[in-house]
Formats: structure tokens, C-alpha cells, sequence
């Protein structure tokens, strides 16, 4: 294998689960490359994480900007895509642009890195998707976000059989419910992490860390004959149903001072 088994880049790493797998990657050795389009957050990050953590500046819907990042980490082993966001709203409500928006983040910005990473990645290298559970579990107010993700699972699997002729394996991660800041404003409806919650089998939600130890097995040659899989790591919220986000904001919006 060519390029250096120790370097990984880390895409939305300035927080959330992208700083998780930041962290652990670093801890395990890794030369670890923080990318995220908040610059200022993504140094932050890797002044807190020290060692050989750098950082720079990469938005996914720019493909100047994506193209620029790979030519500087010719050669990087491991690519993490944590990139993502959801603007939710009903099908018949949702503002075009606030479709395109996450759009052009979770589903667009994911083949922007498949493709440069696929040109410069190392021969042997692993990259690794963040889906999420609405890949394959719909929910009401969530059309744009679940069309993006269940984009992005299939575009793990063709970019694995595209990739496979220099042994780069592509996985993807599906998480639930996982605390971290893009699910902040969950805790602000009434009774909506309660039903999240009602619906994971385990009972709880997930930690940022959890996901970055998927994360860390995927990069590594425990995981040498994994490919095109997603691997559900939710609680086993996939066995059950999607929380009924629009009911609940609905709910909250007719009854404001409702607690």
C-alpha cells in the first residue's frame, strides 16, 4: 500500500461527532487533518486536540473548495465526511432554497468528497460516510434531510465498487439520535426527545464517541474486507418508527406557552 496508513482528514471536524473522530483518531496516532467550513472553529479544535492535529478550511457545496483540500492531503489514508445539516418543514411548506441547502450539504457536498477524495486518497485507504438513521427511516417534516441521506447510502455503495480496483473500501455510519449540537434545538419541543426516545430500543441516545469508535474500526484493517455497508448505530431505533417531528412543532407552535 502507498501513501501514510497514519493521516486522516476529518470533514465537519470542528464539533459535534466530526470532533469526536477528530479526538480519536489522534489518540490512536493518527496525523489527523480537521476541515470544516468555520476556520476559526476548526484551529480551535486542533489547538484542544494538540499533537499533529492541523487545521483548514473546506466547504462541501464548493467544489474549488473541496478540490483545493485534497491537493493539499495528497496521500491521506482515511477520509471522514461529518458534514452535514437539516432544515426541516412539510413537503407542501418547504421553501426551495431550504431544500437545496440541505441538499447541497448532506448529498451534493458527500459526492464532492467522494470524488476528490477518490483521486487522492491512498492506495488502500478507507473513507467513511455519516448517513444517518433517516437514510432508511422516513419522518414527516423531514423530506429534504431523509432524501439526502438515503442518497448518500447509495452513493457509499457505487463509489465502493468504483474504488475497489485500488482496495479503497467506502463505508457509511447511520446514527440516531446523537448529542450533539445539530440536534440542540430537539430539546426545545415538547415531548419530541421523549418520543425519540420511546422508539430506541436501548433507551437512550447515542454519545459523539460511540460514533468516532465505528468510525476508528472502519479506518482500520479490523475492517479490511468491509465495503459498500452501512452500519446502523442508533439503539435500534431502526426497528421501530420515526418520531412525528411535524406533529410536535405543529403542537408547540398552536399551544406557545405550553410546557
Amino acid at each position: 500500500m502507498t501513501g501514510d496508513r497514519r493521516s486522516a482528514m476529518v470533514i465537519g471536524g470542528a464539533s459535534g461527532i466530526g470532533l469526536a473522530t477528530a479526538r480519536t483518531l489522534a489518540a490512536e496516532g493518527y496525523r489527523v487533518t480537521v476541515a470544516d467550513i468555520d476556520e476559526a472553529a476548526a484551529r480551535d479544535a486542533a489547538a484542544l486536540l494538540g499533537g499533529d492535529v492541523t487545521a483548514i478550511r473546506m466547504d462541501v457545496t464548493d467544489a474549488d473548495s473541496v478540490a483545493t483540500g485534497f491537493e493539499s492531503a495528497h496521500g491521506v489514508h482515511t477520509v471522514v465526511n461529518c458534514a452535514g445539516l437539516s432544515i426541516p418543514g412539510a413537503i407542501t411548506e418547504l421553501d426551495l432554497a431550504h431544500w437545496q441547502t440541505t441538499i447541497d450539504v448532506c448529498l451534493t457536498g458527500t459526492f464532492l468528497v467522494l470524488k476528490h477524495a477518490g483521486r487522492h486518497i491512498a492506495e488502500g485507504g478507507s473513507i467513511i460516510c455519516i448517513a444517518s438513521l433517516n437514510g432508511r427511516q422516513p419522518g414527516t417534516g423531514m423530506a429534504s434531510y431523509c432524501s439526502a441521506k438515503a442518497g448518500v447510502l447509495m452513493l457509499v455503495e457505487v463509489a465502493a465498487l468504483e474504488l475497489a480496483d485500488r482496495g479503497v473500501r467506502v463505508n457509511a455510519i447511520s446514527p440516531g439520535l446523537v448529542d450533539t449540537p445539530l440536534v440542540a434545538g430537539i430539546s426545545l419541543v415538547p415531548g419530541l426527545t421523549e418520543e425519540y426516545l420511546d422508539n430506541t430500543p436501548l433507551g437512550r441516545s447515542g454519545r459523539p464517541e460511540e460514533i468516532a469508535e465505528a468510525v476508528a474500526f472502519l479506518a482500520s484493517d479490523r475492517a479490511s474486507w468491509m465495503t459498500g455497508a452501512a452500519i446502523d448505530l442508533n439503539g435500534g431505533a431502526h426497528l421501530r418508527r420515526y418520531p412525528d417531528v411535524l406533529g410536535r412543532v405543529r403542537a408547540m407552535a398552536a399551544n406557545p406557552e405550553q410546557p
